[in-house]
């Protein structure tokens, strides 16, 4: 599907008046391959642990995005570049990690689309910590499982809905 934020927005404005599109506010930096993407999300919420992403991107995407609420931790890095292999290789469609990444010259190589706050070298532990397929807020935006993403060099678009 092709698509613009903006345009997506405009055609939407009611819904945006009324919560049921919102928009994550303009703090994500973009990375990988693909600038624009969209799909059903699935959740994580953790905190300096990336066990669960490798433990989820090692699952079929099935077209979804992965939506990682590390809690806006900029002390390490969530995913790196055999994470984004794995998420490119298993058909996910992108990852928006409220949090850092690395190895960006390898995630920018992978066929899908990454945001994230920023670029941290330091690795996060792999504990396996956290929660999936859980609500999950961030920047004050509410993410569900289900919800479906949109997401271009515009901006991150959150509905509860698939958009036309």
């Amino acid at each position: 599907m092709s698509f613009a934020t903006c345009d997506l927005c405009d055609a939407n404005e009611g819904k945006l008046a009324i919560g049921a599109l919102s928009v994550l506010p303009p703090i994500f930096h973009a990375y990988g391959a693909v600038s624009h993407f969209s799909g059903p999300a699935s959740t994580l919420k953790l905190f300096e642990d990336n066990g669960m992403v490798r433990t989820v991107l090692e699952t079929p995407g099935q077209g979804r995005v992965l939506v990682v609420d590390g809690g806006g931790s900029l002390r390490c890095a969530l995913l790196g570049g055999n994470l984004g292999v794995l998420a490119q290789n298993n058909g996910w469609a992108g990852v928006i990690v409220h949090g850092c990444i690395r190895d960006v010259a390898e995630i920018n190589a992978c066929q899908i689309g990454v945001r994230a706050l920023g670029v941290m070298p330091v690795r996060s532990v792999k504990r396996g910590g956290g929660e999936h397929d859980v609500r999950v807020s961030i920047a004050g935006v509410a993410i569900h499982p289900g919800d479906w993403i949109y997401a271009d060099q515009d901006g991150i678009l959150i509905s509860q809905q698939a958009l036309q």
